[in-house]
């Protein structure tokens, strides 16, 4: 440690104990002109103030927690001094090179020995669970899915890796889908949902519309005449503006705002007639999709679980919206 450095923590650390004994000398004396014990006049909800010190247990502790610093100051040392014992920690000073390189090696040594240890219990657990998961993609996925044991395993996956986003129970919650229920972004047959699951899914995009509707007032009528598709009350003036406005959106959404799913499209873009909503279905929410747009994105799984767990893990998700 440059000498800088070692007067700085020298400065620092001593500064901050005599600080806390000239605090805590300060705060024993009596400054309000009442003798302890004694009422201060002040009272309140029958609650009289009286002028107590500070309790004697926590003022000694206070006192002797600040003589212990200095004492192990004096016995192990602070800086670049070593102390009364002569103690040195790995930090203190400058290793010479060679030390530094022993050091490295040793470390280096270790943790390839931890790595080399872990790849000997992965190629452990593949050759007892491989052939399991073997046996699993050679099936089908709708069989899979009538399998109990193929889904209690495909449930242990999706809890490890899929629950954080999607709950543990799959029902989703803002910004992430229900995968319990019919409806599918992407489509809910077992090779879209295998793709999403092997591939991810990196959402078309919902742009910003405030602009291009007109400002907020445009926000407010699209999002009246979109709630409406779901069958819920809205100012009828509101929707029929908002109707004649839909039309920028029908090519994601189509005509009748049914989604890209009953256009043939798998693009993304959500059916508005369900009352189903991934960022909320509050006039506000709806409102903020529009003013602001929208973007998932979901990472793909097949270099982090591959092609054999991602189709037992597909099994399970499809047998979710299939009770």
């Amino acid at each position: 440690m440059s000498s800088f450095w070692n007067i700085w923590v020298w400065v620092l650390t001593l500064g901050t104990l005599v600080g806390c004994y000239i605090l805590l000398r300060w705060c024993l004396k009596n400054f309000a002109g009442v003798k302890e014990g004694e009422s201060m006049g002040h009272t309140f909800d029958g609650i009289e103030e009286l002028n107590n010190p500070l309790p004697k247990w926590w003022s000694t502790f206070f006192l002797l927690t600040i003589i212990w610093a200095f004492v192990y100051i004096a016995m192990y040392g602070l800086g670049n001094w070593t102390g009364l014992l002569g103690w040195k920690s790995s930090n203190q000073g400058v290793l010479n090179i060679a030390e530094s390189k022993a050091k490295t090696a040793k470390y280096l040594a270790k943790d390839s020995g931890v790595l080399v240890q872990y790849d000997r219990e992965v190629a452990a657990a593949d050759a007892k669970f491989g052939p399991i998961f073997e046996a699993y993609a050679a099936r089908s996925i709708e069989d899979l899915a009538t399998d109990s044991e193929a889904l209690k395993v495909g449930q242990r996956l999706f809890i490890q890796n899929c629950a954080q986003c999607h709950g543990s129970d799959a029902h989703g919650t803002t910004g992430f889908p229900n995968l319990a229920d019919k409806d599918w972004l992407y489509g809910g047959t077992p090779e879209a949902i295998k793709e999403s699951i092997m591939n991810g899914r990196i959402a078309a995009g919902m742009m910003a519309w405030e602009g291009a509707l007109g400002g907020d007032q445009g926000v407010k009528e699209v999002a009246a005449y979109v709630i409406s598709l779901s069958g819920r009350s809205v100012d009828p003036e509101l929707a029929k503006a908002g109707q004649a406005k839909f039309g920028m959106c029908a090519a994601c959404h189509g005509p009748e705002g049914q989604g890209s799913l009953a256009l043939g499209l798998p693009l993304g873009a959500p059916n508005l007639t369900d009352n189903i909503w991934l960022y909320g279905g509050s006039q506000r929410a709806i409102e903020e999709s529009i003013r602001n747009g929208r973007a998932g994105v979901m990472p793909p799984w097949k270099d982090i679980l591959g092609e054999e767990k991602v189709h037992v893990i597909s099994a399970y998700v499809y047998s979710l919206s299939q009770d």
